[in-house]
Parts: structure tokens; C-alpha cells; sequence
């Protein structure tokens, strides 16, 4: 690392201002940040030191996803050679499984930083480690068989509309990757729904087991097919059709820890969301006018994209609640705003996308009420006293 190092401070001159490739400056710093810990520190005035910054906390971020990846790998090989018939072996699954995730990933990574390198060389300011989370996030909320320049176009638009022009990474107040997910799901709806899109190459013609439907549960659901929804514990462990990294709940749920044992993660918004959803589907349960709302409470929970969402969308620092008040309330309304889409509106079969979004534009509002109630209180005790 020393001789990396060494070799990086020697061309680092031709990047700075007045160098031959300042135009390239932006792209080697996010090259350089990446590789090593920026050497800048606070010279002057109050400040904090914490050994938490934002690399550390998108690191997190990253090996809590690590769980949801190698099960989706793995799932993607399982679902095709379930789905064509044929016997294969774990390794030959997985194989296949990250030759058909690799695209997606290199898709999201390409375009992406390539448009956060433009904005942050036209502004003047460094390349924000943000994306490399947001670049990963995107494409395990989608179909492994969706068409990569409409991949393209949903990250080239999250990035733009849904983060840059509010300013950038912790400005945008809209989850970028969902809104990847939504430019996906209202531009190109055939690719987002349906029962092959979930399953590789077969989209594409091959032929498929007269005993493999391809449907996903909430799909299913949807039709009010609920005798053939796969069991609960068949959801929980993740081997149904469904997007990359949103079937194993086990999987999921395994992150969910490792974010809230570093505190990167808030166990409030996680623990209200399953709590709003719980307590939706048990009324649902209650009324239980169609097949749908019969389906029990608790597997609500482990189908599409719920617990995934309640886990690593619902707990973005940016566009989530920042009170702690605020945090319980926001995740208690996404819960139950996911079911009430999910069942009473079947066009929008996976409501927690939905749910995030509109929380999202929400959670300043939540935020607002929740200060103003605590300086009321605070100022009817120094009335009191």
C-alpha cells in the first residue's frame, strides 16, 4: 500500500488545480478516496472527532447488504433450473446466478458515478461516497431480466432528478434507488410485473416446466390465487421468484442486525415499520371481505419487497424522519400505507415502494410537528414553574 501510495501522490500534481487533467480532478479524488482515508482534518474552530465518517458508514452499509446479494446470486441460478426442469448443483446455480446479477451491477456503477463525476467536476467539489450505496441498492430491487438500458435510464434518472438537482448527496429528499425502482415501474410496467420477468432468459423464449408458474406471492395475491402462495416459511427463507435481493427475509433480517449493532441502521424505524404492518394486516384479517385481506398478518411481512424496505430504504439517514419521536411515527405509517396499497389497490401490487416514497415526502412535515409539540411542552413547564 505504501508503494500505492507513493505512486498516487506523484500524479496527484497533474490532477490539482493548474495541472495538465484538472478537468479529470473530481474522478481521481473519488479514485483516490476510495482506495485510502482522506488525510484532511478540522484545523480550526469547534468540532467533534469521531472515528464514524461517511465512508465507514456506506462500508456498513455494504457488508449488511453482502447477506442479501449472495442469497439473490444463489436464487437466481436456483429459480432458472427450477424453472426449466433440470438438476444442478450449487456451484453451477451460483455461477449462473452472478454471471445475470454482474451486468446489473456494472450498469448501476458505470452510469451512475459516471454522472456524479459530471456534476461534481461542473460544481467544483469532490465525488460523494453516497452512490456507492445507492449503486448497489438499485439493482437488488429489480428483475434480474430487466433490460440493462432500461436499467441505464432508471439510474441515469434517480441520479439526476431523484439526487442532483436538490443538491447532491444529503440533499435529495426522495430514496434514490426507489426512485429508480418507480421511473422502472410506471415507464416500463410489463418488465416489472408478470410472471416470467422474475425468472433469467426467460423472457427470451425458453421453454418452461408445466409445474413452474413463475409468479411471485404477491402476484398471486393479486389474483386472489392464494391456495398456491408458497408457505410462510418457504417466503421467510427467500427461494421464490421475486426481485435480486428482496426474497430472503433470513437474509434481510441478518443486515438488519449488523446495521443496528453499529448504529448506522435506526432499530426504531425498522421495529415500526414491521409493527405498522403487523397491526394493518391484522385488521385486514378483521374485515377479510376478499381472499386478500384473508392472507395472515405475518405474511404480509415476508413477501416482495417488505422487509427489504423496512430495513435498508425506510432507515435512509437523508430522506427519513431525523427525530426520534418522528422516527416511530414515520416507520408506523410506511407500514401500514404498504399493506393498504398492497391489498385495496391490486394495479400496485408491491406497496412499500409506494409507501417510502410518500413517507419520504412526509418526514419533514412528521419532523416539524414533533419540535413544535416539544417546544410547547417545554414552554407550558417554564410556564408551570
Amino acid at each position: 500500500m505504501k508503494a500505492l501510495r507513493k505512486q498516487i501522490d506523484k500524479i496527484k500534481p497533474n490532477f490539482e488545480k493548474g495541472g495538465k487533467l484538472e478537468i479529470f480532478r473530481s474522478f481521481f479524488d473519488a479514485i483516490e478516496a476510495l482506495i485510502f482515508v482522506p488525510d484532511k482534518v478540522t484545523s480550526r474552530g469547534s468540532h467533534i472527532r469521531d472515528g464514524i465518517d461517511m465512508k465507514r458508514v456506506m462500508i456498513t452499509v455494504w457488508i449488511a447488504l453482502i447477506p442479501a446479494v449472495l442469497f439473490g446470486i444463489y436464487n437466481i441460478g436456483l429459480q432458472y433450473y427450477q424453472s426449466i426442469n433440470v438438476e444442478a448443483g450449487f456451484w453451477e446455480m451460483v455461477w449462473f446466478g452472478f454471471l445475470k446479477f454482474l451486468p446489473l451491477l456494472l450498469v448501476s456503477y458505470i452510469v451512475g458515478l459516471g454522472i456524479e463525476i459530471v456534476f461534481a467536476q461542473i460544481r467544483g467539489h469532490e465525488v460523494n461516497e453516497g452512490y456507492f450505496v445507492t449503486g448497489l441498492l438499485i439493482p437488488l430491487i429489480v428483475p434480474v431480466d430487466i433490460p440493462l438500458w432500461q436499467l441505464a435510464l432508471a439510474v441515469a434518472f434517480a441520479v439526476i432528478i431523484g439526487k442532483e438537482v436538490f443538491g447532491g448527496t444529503g440533499m435529495n429528499i426522495l430514496n434514490p434507488a426507489l426512485v429508480a425502482r418507480a421511473f422502472l415501474f410506471f415507464s416500463y410496467p410489463r418488465w416489472m410485473s408478470g410472471d416470467l420477468v422474475w425468472i433469467a432468459n426467460l423472457v427470451k423464449g425458453e421453454g418452461v416446466a408445466d409445474t413452474f408458474s413463475g409468479a411471485t406471492p404477491l402476484a398471486q395475491a393479486a389474483l386472489y390465487d392464494v391456495d398456491s402462495m408458497p408457505s410462510v416459511m418457504k417466503m421467510f427463507i427467500g427461494t421464490i421468484p421475486g426481485s435480486v435481493g428482496e426474497t430472503s427475509t433470513i437474509a434481510i433480517l441478518i443486515g438488519a442486525v449488523i446495521l443496528i449493532l453499529t448504529g448506522v441502521g435506526s432499530w426504531k424505524i425498522i421495529v415500526s415499520v414491521f409493527a405498522g404492518g403487523l397491526g394493518m394486516g391484522l385488521i385486514m384479517n378483521a374485515f377479510a371481505v376478499n381472499p386478500y385481506m384473508e392472507i395472515p398478518a405475518l405474511h404480509h411481512l415476508v413477501m416482495g419487497g417488505f422487509a427489504f424496505g423496512a430495513v435498508f430504504m425506510a432507515t435512509d439517514p437523508v430522506s427519513g424522519s431525523q427525530t426520534e419521536t418522528g422516527k416511530w411515527i414515520y416507520g408506523l405509517l410506511i407500514g401500514i400505507m404498504a399493506i393498504l396499497i398492497r391489498v385495496l389497490n391490486p394495479a400496485f401490487p408491491e406497496g412499500m415502494m409506494l409507501a417510502i416514497l410518500l413517507m419520504n415526502v412526509f418526514a419533514p412535515l412528521i419532523d416539524y410537528y414533533v419540535v413544535q409539540a416539544n417546544i410547547r411542552r417545554r414552554l407550558k413547564r417554564a410556564k408551570s414553574n
